[in-house]
């Protein structure tokens, strides 16, 4: 069974020093085999001391970090763009990072006024595995103590044997445009060890300089990702009170939804609408991964391109809300089983619906919304077994890990108060090991009701926005799965014309991609190795069908 690790202290073991090791004390042994020749305490260049005062380890290990953490660094230039020499959590804003990365993260340049990298032209040079422990520090938090991060992760990953989310980092905005943000890398262990699946939260502070509205979030995560959030904090005070770097636990209080989503998606307001992010606006960004593969470490990573205009320039404010039902009992007696919860904030004022969602997870089977009017259930407004989620689907089909969000062009208006709001229902059947209830991994379950509305609809041209949806081709399935040599793919009555069959590789790689004409199904002969693929089918009229497909040797 897959168990979401609930603490990241992993045992490094015992270096060349006579004592456990930490991941800042490996990161010290690193700047001393290749920064103290420029940087040690007789004579430090820019006055920057690596290796510390002291006469035992502990101390000069204390000294450097009281030098490099939460301090403004020596180069001017570095400082007047807001740079410490390390910033916990923030290998972008760490000047240190700048200097040692080199290209191991390709979005981060570093300028010519801060000087050359280090180390210096003709000193030792630091391999991909010591720049990523110290990327991976500094993201963990740039805490003095504790362990975060399996050396033999990062040895494994750049010597061939791992996945990343990304080959190529995607491109950010134009500055005129907006701006890209980055949670990550973090790495999983292979398929069926401890690590394989991981969920961390961030606090990521924006230093806007003014008040901005967002009119399109662009999410971008692999298909190893089981969900992306972002959260805002209600004040600079509330996040003040949350660690910097890599967390395992929410601590969600004082906190508000901006935005939600199960894949990669383009999210365009309508015109007219935004969210309203002021100067000081600090992120909660939430990443949850799978790793599927057996014996490859992954990668795990997010990038978001934010575009925003001058703040206050949007007629009205888009606003979120996540609704979470954590009263579910799911017992495992294999038989449908379904709870439902009635949302209706007592505020006396309608809303103006754009976007709603659903989210379970593997044992669900339904997901549903209704309109609650005048005490009692309405109008269904949402289904998520049926195309881009508009309820009526001939041929449902739940596929848990695509739930589709439905938008509403124009925005449905509903009244919000103590007599009218919305119903939702979601459905389980659980043939597991053994009962279930809300829970945060993918052995739990979830019933998870996303929102998104304005509250006038005045200004607003929903004919602009935009999002990445793909019509759902419903009714194929793949058999067996696991799978070993061939493959079965059976497929509906409503196949339009000729179908593209392809399997994919955890990086998005295309491994197979074959036409096909017939209908019924066809058969598919696996020249792949053992792990974990993607598969899509899509028709002649652009609609899919994927899900993940493991192969066995």
């Amino acid at each position: 069974m897959r168990i979401l690790v609930t603490s990241c202290c992993l045992l490094l073991g015992i270096g060349t020093q006579l004592q456990a090791q930490t991941t800042y004390s490996r990161v010290y042994e690193i700047m001393q085999e290749k920064c103290v020749q420029c940087h040690n305490n007789a004579d430090p260049e820019q006055g920057l001391d690596l290796e510390g005062a002291g006469a035992t380890l502990d101390l000069r290990m204390q000294d450097v970090f009281s030098n490099i953490v939460d301090v403004v660094p020596a180069n001017s230039y570095a400082a007047s763009a807001g740079l410490n020499y390390i910033r916990p959590g923030r290998p972008d804003k760490s000047f240190i990072f700048h200097k040692i990365n080199q290209g191991l993260e390709p979005t981060i340049e570093l300028d010519p006024d801060m000087g050359q990298s280090m180390p210096a032209y003709g000193g030792p040079t630091m391999n991909e595995v010591e720049k990523e422990m110290i990327r991976q520090w500094i993201l963990f938090g740039a805490n003095y103590s504790g362990t975060y991060v399996n050396e033999d992760h990062l040895e494994q990953f750049y010597n061939g044997g791992g996945l990343a989310s990304f080959d190529v980092p995607p491109p950010a905005p134009a500055p005129a445009e907006g701006f890209q943000i980055k949670m990550g890398p973090f790495y999983l262990s292979p398929a069926g060890e401890p690590g394989d699946e991981l969920e961390y939260f961030q606090k990521y502070a924006l230093d806007l300089g003014a008040e901005l509205d967002v009119n399109q979030i662009d999410m971008k995560l692999s298909g190893s990702s089981h969900h992306f959030i972002i959260y805002n904090y209600s004040s600079v005070a509330a996040a003040n009170n949350i660690p910097d770097g890599l967390r395992l636990e929410s601590f969600h209080q004082n906190i508000n939804l901006v935005c939600a989503v199960q894949e990669a998606t383009d999210l365009k307001l309508p015109e007219g609408t935004a969210f309203k992010w002021p100067s000081q606006q600090i992120l909660d960004l939430n990443s949850h991964y799978i790793n599927y593969s057996a014996g490859l470490v992954y990668q795990a990573e997010v990038y978001v391109n934010i575009y925003t205009q001058p703040g206050g320039s949007a007629a009205q404010q888009m606003y979120s809300d996540l609704v979470a039902n954590g009263d579910i009992y799911i017992p495992n007696n294999g038989n449908e089983v379904t709870h439902t919860q009635v949302i209706h904030p007592v505020n006396g004022a309608d809303v103006y619906l754009w976007n709603i969602m659903g989210h379970t997870h593997k044992y669900g089977v339904a997901y549903k919304a209704f309109e609650y009017k005048d005490g009692a259930v309405s109008d269904i407004i949402y289904d998520g077994a049926c195309a881009e989620g508009i309820p009526g689907c001939a041929s449902p089909f739940f596929d848990y890990q695509h739930i589709p969000p439905r938008y509403f062009e124009p925005l449905r208006p509903l009244p919000f108060d103590y007599f009218n709001g919305i119903k939702h229902e979601a459905s389980w059947i659980n043939d597991g090991p053994s009962p279930v209830n809300f829970g945060p991994t993918s052995d739990d379950e979830m019933m998870v009701l996303v929102l998104m509305y304005t509250l006038d609809s005045v200004g607003v041209n929903v004919a602009t926005s935009t999002k990445t949806i793909t019509s759902k081709l419903e009714g194929v399935s793949v058999s067996p799965n696991p799978a070993q040599k061939n493959l079965t793919v059976n497929l509906p009555a409503s196949l339009s014309g000729e179908s593209r069959f392809q399997i994919f590789d955890l990086t998005g790689k295309a491994l197979m991609d074959q036409r096909q004409s017939a209908f019924g199904s066809f058969t598919v002969d696996l020249q792949l190795p053992g792990g974990m693929y993607i598969y899509q089918l899509t028709d002649a009229a652009g609609r899919q069908a994927s899900g993940k497909l493991r192969i066995v040797e």
